[in-house]
């Protein structure tokens, strides 16, 4: 497990992260998420002992962290960083190498992910004759070739079709069910709700929110409702005690007044009023938790 305990950082006079905490667990899928200059990619590159922290500390499984379990760590940075002129699968062999592997091993791992990500027929090419998505399944390649015990990615999605999108999360889910603790921020939030276990948002260098998304649903989300009804649901714009979000036909989306006695009356008006479909609380997406989070 990973653990990050009140981590500063400042450049200059500016306070770039203030306190940060949260944990990455074993075989789980942690989303790491922020507005552009929140804190993310320092908080990684921290964690990578890219940039020195200020305050705090990074430890794994309870003792500080050491060089050569950072460098047992897989990271794909936001900006790209393979070799342009290099063929992929030369560059990923040699990311291989570099990370301690001799090279059979390096070729075999090369091989099997060149393969997992679609990209066999392109192993021959230089990085730079790639299309921008095909060049991010390369980054990832780089990432996984040594087996890393823990995955740190900074946008992995990033410039991903969706079909290429699909191929990546299988990967990474395939690393988590191996045990592997994943962490990675994305701007693309409905695929952090689809691949994460726990997220974690930071905003203006400080942790705004962590949990899983079940915790978080709970938290940060208001009583909502959506009744369905067998005609038009227009006459819920009549009642008291509810402000209307919604309505499109027979479905209505609703939230009770402070003290005004819930949905319930609402769903008494509409079975005396004919069929009711259905009726069931609103669970709020990840952007709206993360747009009330920050």
């Amino acid at each position: 497990m990973l653990t990050v305990t009140s981590l500063s950082r400042s450049f200059g006079d500016h306070r770039v992260l203030d306190d940060v905490s949260f944990t990455v667990r074993p075989g789980r899928m942690t989303g790491f998420l922020g507005a552009n200059g929140s804190g993310k990619t320092t908080t990684m590159r921290i964690i990578l002992g890219v940039l020195a922290a200020h305050g705090g500390t990074v430890s794994w499984h309870g003792r500080e962290m050491t060089p050569a379990q950072r460098r047992r760590f897989g990271y794909m940075p936001e900006e790209r960083g393979l070799y342009p002129k290099m063929k992929v699968a030369e560059q990923i062999r040699w990311m291989g190498r570099l990370h301690g592997l001799d090279d059979v091993t390096a070729r075999a791992a090369t091989r099997r992910l060149l393969d997992r990500l679609e990209l066999t027929d392109r192993a021959g090419d230089r990085l730079e004759e790639l299309s921008l998505g095909n060049q991010q399944r390369a980054q990832v390649a780089a990432a996984l070739v040594h087996d890393p015990m823990m995955l740190v990615l900074d946008e992995p999605f990033s410039g991903l079709d969706p079909l290429a999108v699909d191929i990546v999360l299988d990967v990474l889910r395939e690393r988590a069910a191996a045990g592997v603790p994943v962490l990675f921020s994305s701007h693309q939030l409905s695929l952090v709700e689809r691949l994460c276990d726990d997220v974690v948002i930071i905003s203006g260098g400080s942790i705004s929110a962590s949990g899983t998304r079940e915790e978080l649903r709970a938290r940060y989300g208001t009583t909502r409702f959506e009744l369905v009804v067998g005609a038009d649901a227009g006459w819920v714009r009549d009642e008291p005690g509810i402000r209307v979000l919604s309505v499109d036909g027979p479905r209505a989306v609703f939230e009770p007044v402070e003290g005004a006695g819930g949905g319930r009356r609402v769903l008494e008006t509409a079975l005396r009023r004919g069929e009711v479909r259905g009726f069931v609380p609103v669970v709020p997406s990840l952007e709206e938790i993360f747009k009330e989070a920050v």
